[in-house]
């Protein structure tokens, strides 16, 4: 078994196994993407693969993880807000940043809830998200590295639907872009949770010993983010 990242699903394991006769891909439980192919199968065709099925594989995420709808007034990370216009001096809907409100304007007639103004904000809250994702999160998790004493080679972002983050065996930190929708708290115990895995690639015994060990409370931090998803 080997993994690699990919820059929008996160960390994909990757099965060779000598009865397959194609790639194939899909969702394992734990949320991440599977590939499995023939013996000696290049990475670089794999990854080829997996270019090629990008849009099959949103949709595969998008049904494994589903995303409530956006609405007027949502907050979006830390700092934004959507407002919705509506306005006769627009034909078709459009969005615009300004400042700290993501405003999105529609013609008359035009609902927020319509499947293609729903993926017109889905589109512009990636952006902000991964703004907001790469100005705070880097510096809080080599904060709480160094504090720990835990080492990592790499952080990347994605937005993969089934996880909050990833820990590749090469020490590649990979985070979800929609972390900045929660509180600080889940925030550090996700990181936490993967600079954890740097020491143990695995959830055993000695893996949640280790995560108890910087945060206390995680029991409870566990819990809570199960009721939040990780999709944008």
């Amino acid at each position: 078994m080997q993994t690699f990242v990919d820059t929008e699903f996160g960390e994909i394991v990757v099965h060779k196994r000598r009865g397959s006769r194609k790639v194939s891909i899909k969702m394992g439980v734990n949320g991440r993407f599977v590939a499995t192919a023939p013996p000696y199968t290049p990475l670089l065709y794999i990854k080829g693969v997996i270019h090629s099925a990008r849009e099959e594989l949103r949709a595969i995420a998008r049904q494994t993880t589903p995303r409530a709808a956006y609405g007027d007034g949502q907050s979006v990370g830390k700092h934004h807000t959507i407002a919705v216009v509506h306005t006769g001096m627009v034909a078709t809907p459009s969005t615009k940043q300004e400042r700290q409100k993501l405003l999105v304007y529609l013609p008359p007639g035009t609902r927020i809830d319509a499947g293609e103004v729903q993926q017109l904000i889905r589109d512009k809250v990636i952006t902000i998200l991964r703004r907001e994702a790469k100005a705070t999160l880097p510096g809080r998790l080599t904060a709480l590295a160094r504090a720990h004493g835990f080492r990592y080679t790499n952080v990347r972002f994605s937005h993969a639907a089934g996880r909050w983050g990833s820990c590749s065996s090469t020490g590649t930190i990979s985070l979800n872009i929609a972390l900045m929708k929660l509180p600080d708290e889940l925030i550090d115990y996700v990181l936490i949770h993967e600079l954890c895995h740097t020491r143990h690639m695995n959830h055993s015994k000695e893996f949640w010993q280790e995560v108890e060990r910087y945060d206390p409370h995680f029991r409870l931090h566990r819990q809570q983010i199960k009721r939040e998803t990780p999709s944008v």
